[in-house]
Parts: structure tokens; sequence; C-alpha cells
């Protein structure tokens, strides 16, 4: 309830945001997106305890192969064959580097687990879909905090509430700031997520985090002293292979997004060739195939607009910009 709270004299404030067309347009979508987030961090919470950090990385790692088949669905978007070996490769590089050869936990851990990445990449999806369709991030976070309160309360109170109140009482200041700073990062966190998300998409925003996950294990190796000893060679074949998935999938969006800058172009160019095709010919229709009256015409013409006669297939064709070959129609009149 944090960022509802924090974001509502904001709301309140602008009276250009239509917030009930916007909810009976969007309340599904939004909805799913609050049921899922909290999903997907209480779930994945609940996994660590049951298993270890390591096999829970490992199954997280494959959230942008989970993210690209649920989009499929939600927001109807099929990858290229391209893209998904590029995911796999992703993916492989980075359950390689992850997994540190011991994976110890329950299946109801594991089942957490997966169930969290499931949500996780739900959430991301519908995000996806509903930030393409003229709502912001602030106002995101607005309607879901809401949403994400009422699914998570109820377990509070029944499994958490005695002992977070008998914390508190002990340790009240500690408290009161670690949830203030908690929720105020959660909100900044939240909102620069769903703004890069809408900028790229869900499966890219997934693929950026298996990116953060490798820079993370070479930084480390580099910076931090005694970890480059730990940076064995299985270690540097998922990164190289995490690497190469991650250059072959933004190549492939890159040359995607070009494809469709030139497809958005071309129609434009037609276009404006069309147009001036239509004015031609109708001015052509004022101008006689031969004789004196073919240079009057011209000149009635151009106070309209100037033109300039090409020979076009063996016929006249009137155009923009006669202004140049004006001076020579006047100078060289033919004999009357």
């Amino acid at each position: 309830m944090f960022a509802f709270l924090v974001l509502m004299p904001v709301m309140v404030a602008n009276t250009k945001l239509q917030h009930k067309a916007t909810l009976k347009r969007q309340y599904k979508g939004l909805i799913c997106i609050g049921v899922f987030m909290a999903l997907n961090v209480s779930l994945n919470n609940l996994s660590l305890v049951q298993i270890s950090l390591s096999l829970n990385q490992v199954i997280r790692a494959a959230m942008p192969v989970v993210v690209a088949a649920v989009a499929v669905f939600v927001e109807r978007k099929v990858p290229s064959k391209t893209e998904a070996t590029a995911l796999l490769l992703l993916v492989s590089g980075v359950i390689i580097s992850v997994f540190e050869g011991q994976a110890s936990g329950s299946s109801y851990g594991i089942t957490l687990s997966i169930t969290g990445v499931l949500c996780a990449a739900a959430m991301m999806s519908f995000a996806g879909k509903v930030l393409s369709e003229k709502i912001d991030v602030l106002q995101l976070a607005f309607y879901t905090a809401p949403v994400s309160s009422c699914v998570l309360l109820p377990f509070f109170w029944i499994l958490e509430k005695d002992k977070f109140l008998v914390y508190a009482q002990e340790n009240g200041t500690a408290v009161a700031s670690i949830i203030l700073l908690g929720s105020t990062v959660a909100l900044a966190y939240n909102a620069v997520h769903n703004m890069l998300l809408k900028r790229t998409s869900s499966v890219a925003v997934t693929v950026l985090g298996e990116v953060k996950i490798v820079g993370l294990l070479i930084l480390s190796a580099i910076i931090l002293p005694g970890e480059s000893s730990q940076f064995t060679a299985k270690m540097t074949v998922g990164c190289v292979l995490a690497m190469l998935g991650f250059c072959l999938y933004s190549n492939t969006k890159l040359m995607m997004a070009r494809r469709a800058a030139a497809g958005q172009g071309q129609p434009a160019k037609q276009a404006k060739q069309s147009s001036e095709m239509e004015e031609g010919q109708a001015l052509l229709q004022e101008v006689p195939v031969s004789g004196h009256e073919k240079y009057d015409a011209i000149s009635k013409s151009m106070d309209r607009g100037s033109a300039k006669i090409r020979a076009c297939d063996g016929s006249a064709r009137v155009v923009h910009d006669v202004h140049a070959e004006a001076g020579f129609i006047h100078s060289a009149p033919p004999a009357r």
C-alpha cells in the first residue's frame, strides 16, 4: 500500500488522468499484474527457505524462455527461430555459470520456485501489454499496489501478524526505518523496471537481467580479492555462451527494428509519389499537347504552384518545381 499512498496526491492532482475510464478499460490486466506480482515475490521468498540459493538461481535463470512462452499467449508475440536459439544459448550459459554443482532442497521448495517463475513471467507479460495501451509507469504502480496488498494481507494476518507485532514492539524504530526504506526502494525499482518494460519488451527486460548476472560474476572475479580463484572453467564457458546468446538476440532485434523502420518509410514515399502524380495529372489536363497554348497553360499553372514538364513513357507529366525553367519558357516563346 506504500506506493498507493505515496502516489495518491500526484494522481488526484493530475486532472488529465481519467481514472474511471482507465480502470474500466484495463481492470482485467491490472488485477492480473497485481496478483502475479504478489505471488512472484512471496513464492520466491518461501522457496529460499526450502532450497539452496544456487538451485533457486538456476530455476530463475530460465526466466527469458518462460516469458517468451507466456508472451505468445498473452501478448500474441511469437519469437523467431533465431530469437529462440539466442534465448536458449543465453539461459544455458547463465545456468552453467551460477550452478555450484550441488542442488540441495525439497521438491516442495522447487515447486514453489518454479511457480514463482511462472507468476513472474505472467506478470511481466501482462504489464508489457497494459503499458503499450496508454498508461504510464506511475499509474501502473498506483493501480496494482492495492491488488497486491489484498492478496498478501490474509497470509500476513494468519501466518506473520503475531510474530511481527512482538518484534515491532521490541524494535519499533528499526522496523519503521526498514519498512520505509524498503518500500521506497521497491517503488523506485518497480518504476524503473516498468519504464524499461514500456520502452522495450517483457522478453528484453529478462534478457538484460540475465546479462546483469553474468556481468556481476565477471566483475566480482576482477575486482573482489580472492574471487578470481573461484572463477572456474565451467563459469567461463557459461559466461561465453550467455554473451553469445545476448549478442545474437540483440543483433536479431536490431535487424528487425531496421526492417520495420524501412517498411514504415516506404508507404510514406509511395504516398508522396502518388500525390505528386495526381497533382501532375490534374495540371496536365489544362495543358494542350502542342502549340503556343501549352506555354500559356504552364504559365497559368505556375500561379497555383510551380511545375515542371518531364517526358515519361512518351507523355508529358506535370510535377512540382518549375520555377527553374520559367525563364526559359518566357525567353523563348514559340512563333505564333
